[in-house]
This record gives structure tokens, C-alpha cells and sequence, in this order.
């Protein structure tokens, strides 16, 4: 999956332009989602120097994005319609709720991760997803 993860307030408590003290658990977590090949975007509103010290800070901690405010490495600024990333998951502070902790990220990634294996195996079987639809609805 390729998760896109704020910074300030997720990866590390929020003290902008400072840095936080990181959340816990996150290098953890994150550096499990590397080991199961996840593609990791920060997805930060932090620019110049203090972007700079952000991706620092979570490489000095074993974490290397796959890419930093674009939806992969190679996307130039100048050709983005907008700032909407493209990913399966997003990880932020602001979401409805707030944040969880990131023991419960990790678990709720794992079911994603899930749903996925479950809907390629349903394709791969024999008569595919469309069929199975059918059979369920009745139709052939």
C-alpha cells in the first residue's frame, strides 16, 4: 500500500517549527511498514528548512520516505494539478476523532492489508469478482 503520513502532531508531538518529541511507538511502526514493503510519503505542510529537518529527523530514526510532498520521487511540482496525493491511506493528526495511537494504526493497516489479499485472491479465483457478484445476486 503506499501510505502518505503527516508529521507534525502524527509522527512526532506537535511543536511547530520545532520538532516534537516523537509519538509513541511511531519509528516502530513505520519502520514495520518498510519491512512489508509499504511505500511511505510524508505528507507534510512544512517546507524549505524546517521540510528539511522533518525528513532529517525521521531518517536519523531509521526512516526513509519513498517520497516527501509528492505522490513519488519523481513528480515535479510544476506538474501538479493540486496537492491531493495519491494513496491508499492517509495518516494524519486532523482526522475526524484525532489520532489514534500507533499500536492501532498498525493493527488497522494489517486488516487493510487484509481486505486486499482477500479482494486479489476473489480476482484470481477461478470466474474472477465479477462472477462471484453474479452468484451471490443470482445472475449469470
Amino acid at each position: 500500500m503506499i501510505i502518505a503520513i503527516d508529521f507534525d502532531g502524527t509522527i512526532v508531538e506537535d511543536a511547530y517549527p520545532e520538532i516534537g518529541e516523537p509519538k509513541l511507538f511511531v519509528f516502530e511502526t513505520l519502520q514495520q511498514m518498510l519491512l512489508k514493503r509499504h511505500q511511505l510519503i510524508l505528507w507534510t505542510t512544512r517546507t524549505g528548512r524546517h521540510l528539511q529537518e522533518a525528513v532529517d529527523f525521521c531518517r536519523q530514526n531509521g526512516i526513509e520516505f519513498y517520497a516527501v510532498n509528492k505522490s513519488y520521487p519523481d513528480e515535479r511540482v510544476e506538474d501538479m494539478g493540486s496537492r491531493k496525493i495519491m494513496c491508499d491511506l492517509f495518516i494524519s493528526n486532523k482526522n475526524f476523532g484525532g489520532i489514534p495511537g500507533w499500536g492501532e494504526i498498525w493493527q488497522e493497516v494489517q486488516k487493510a492489508e487484509g481486505q486486499d489479499l482477500e479482494t486479489k485472491q476473489m480476482q484470481l479465483n477461478s470466474g474472477g469478482f465479477l462472477s462471484k457478484l453474479k452468484n451471490i445476486f443470482g445472475k449469470k
